[in-house]
């Protein structure tokens, strides 16, 4: 995706990238943020708030007579999307209205995590300690909304926009998820959007206008897609987001699994749990050094490679924050291997869709594990990975804020094809599922490289080639539900091949000397991939993610194993 660079005549004084219209931007009063610098890969994270012009507020006209605003206008502020204290996400934080010294009414946010306060035109805090804020321009003609760029050292970076997601406090009722769906399009009737959304599936691809994607993307938050859950909270509750990690991936029954994550995602970001945890590392003497490389080999269940680094160190963690090898499912489900589920048909008669949407929704219930997985995991390989740097040897909250969001992707996905598959005459689990994604995650878990190039830019990025194909499976079968729900699923997968890219190239930036993360994910590749990587790719798409052509052409591992399934063939692919 190309920046949008604010022209000259903007009265901003840095610049600044288009994020949508007032329109496209209706929707909710927060939107979180993502660009990307074009030539670094760097990511940053905003919040884009918005407010109504008070109702008291008045504009004078030309014959003197006063006009109350309408409603129609906004006041916009943007700040960053993490707290400057200890990175705390700021998405659910409360707002408060307060005068200031010059009796100018200010709005501050909140942070859930330690309630540090931070004035939205300013920044400061009562704290000390002082948030980023950019100036946001309107557009008056056109009615779009310009922010200004973060400062990446130079003031020639440019910034590209990479997802615009409203944040869910304005989605409530579940009844109202297909006007949501319309409206956030930008086009009057759900024909018109289902014609829009399929019409590029020629070359591969949702959306022909850049600017679609990021700003008319179409949205449904958690709160829409299921009413208040009759599953109870857990007991004791989890105290650290790992504990939650693991405790998700210990729970068989799908729909359990989903109404955790969306419980944990609310604990995490209202700031009742605020610990990541994941246990600690300590340094070992030469005989522990040895037992540790053992024990990594076996884990792994892998020969011992080169791949797998030689510790200096061992890993402790509890029993409750201990993720297991391979997530259990039910026992009424039924597994067959990986190439024998038999064919699924085009989606041409109902029985074809359901296998379809069945397949979808097995792939969907592994990638909430796989969200989890990461997370639960992190902590140690991180260390791993930075400890022969100098600085932190933790990751950043928000690599746990993105995989978070990333599981409460998943679990909506799987909400809304289950309950598709349901409104179609069947129910999840009526037929065979493999657990051949899970492979690929067994395979990776000696190193969190080798889990961001293999699940999330290998396989996720194999979903962007083939869902176009799929989409239009359902579209010559009139079946607009489901083509709803489909492309809603592929425009949330962009962005989760984008966290991939994000973090790959975080750990590649912060190791001493700074590695080239194109080289790098080409030779995780290499050492943990069965096989090439085929085409036809959807380049457009890729592109959004951040994967240009010099990421994946030729593309080829060296692995000796059973080829993987999709990421070969333009099958259904992961996550």
């Amino acid at each position: 995706m190309t920046s949008a660079i604010s022209p000259s005549s903007s009265s901003l004084s840095r610049p600044s990238v288009r994020v949508g219209t007032i329109k496209s931007l209706s929707s909710s009063a927060r939107h979180h943020i993502t660009l990307r610098e074009q030539k670094s890969g760097d990511y940053h994270s905003l919040l884009l708030f918005s407010f109504p012009v008070r109702a008291q507020d008045v504009t004078e006209d030309e014959d003197g007579s006063s006009t109350r605003a309408s409603m129609d206008q906004r006041k916009f502020y943007c700040m960053e999307a993490t707290c400057p204290h200890l990175g705390a996400p700021l998405e659910n934080a409360t707002i408060e209205e307060q005068d200031d010294e010059d009796d100018i009414e200010d709005m501050v946010v909140v942070c859930p995590w330690h309630e540090y306060d931070f004035n939205l035109r300013t920044g400061e805090s009562s704290h000390g300690v002082q948030a980023c804020v950019y100036v946001v321009e309107q557009k008056l003609g056109d009615g779009s909304i310009w922010i200004e760029t973060p400062t990446a050292g130079s003031s020639a970076s440019h910034w590209e926009l990479v997802e615009v997601r409203p944040v869910s406090e304005a989605f409530s009722a579940r009844d109202r998820r297909r006007q949501h769906f319309v409206a956030a399009a930008g086009v009057a009737n759900h024909a018109a959007t289902s014609e829009e959304l399929t019409k590029p599936l020629t070359h591969l691809s949702l959306f022909s206008d850049k600017q679609a994607f990021a700003g008319q993307r179409p949205y449904r938050s958690e709160a829409d897609e299921a009413p208040a859950s009759s599953i109870s909270p857990p007991e004791p509750q989890p105290k650290t987001l790992v504990e939650w990690a693991c405790l998700i991936l210990n729970t068989a029954e799908p729909r359990r699994k989903v109404a955790y994550t969306r419980m944990a995602a609310a604990a995490f970001r209202s700031g009742r749990v605020k610990l990541i945890g994941g246990g600690y590392a300590r340094s070992c003497s030469q005989a522990e050094e040895e037992v540790a490389h053992q024990k990594s080999d076996a884990e792994t269940e892998l020969e011992p490679s080169a791949s797998i680094p030689q510790r200096r160190w061992t890993w402790t963690r509890s029993t409750q924050e201990t993720p297991p090898r391979v997530p259990p499912r039910l026992e009424s489900a039924i597994i067959v291997e990986p190439g024998q589920l038999g064919k699924r048909g085009k989606g041409g008669t109902v029985r074809s869709r359901i296998a379809l949407l069945h397949s979808l929704a097995n792939i969907e219930q592994w990638a909430i594990d796989l969200a989890w997985d990461i997370i639960a995991r992190a902590p140690e390989l991180a260390h791993g990975e930075l400890v022969g740097t100098s600085g932190s040897k933790k990751l950043p909250v928000q690599f746990f804020t993105d995989f978070l969001k990333v599981a409460e992707d998943e679990a909506k996905h799987f909400s809304l094809l289950t309950e598709r598959i349901e409104a179609l005459g069947s129910h999840f689990g009526a037929l065979p599922v493999h657990h051949g994604l899970w492979q690929s995650a067994s395979e990776t878990m000696h190193s969190l490289p080798a889990r961001l190039a293999i699940i999330h830019l290998v396989h996720e990025a194999r979903g962007l080639d083939v869902n176009p194909t799929t989409i239009q499976k359902f579209r010559n079968a009139q079946d607009a539900e489901s083509v709803d729900i489909l492309t809603i699923i592929h425009l949330d997968e962009i962005t989760h091949v984008s966290a991939g890219h994000r973090w790959l190239s975080y750990l590649c930036a912060h190791a001493e000397p700074p590695k080239d993360p194109v080289a790098v994910f080409r030779e995780e590749v290499r050492l943990n991939f069965v096989g090439k990587v085929k085409g036809p790719f959807n380049s457009a798409d890729r592109a959004k993610a951040g994967l240009s052509k010099e990421w994946y052409d030729g593309l080829q591992g060296e692995k000796s194993g059973i080829k993987p399934i999709g990421a070969q063939r333009a099958e259904v692919a992961g996550g």
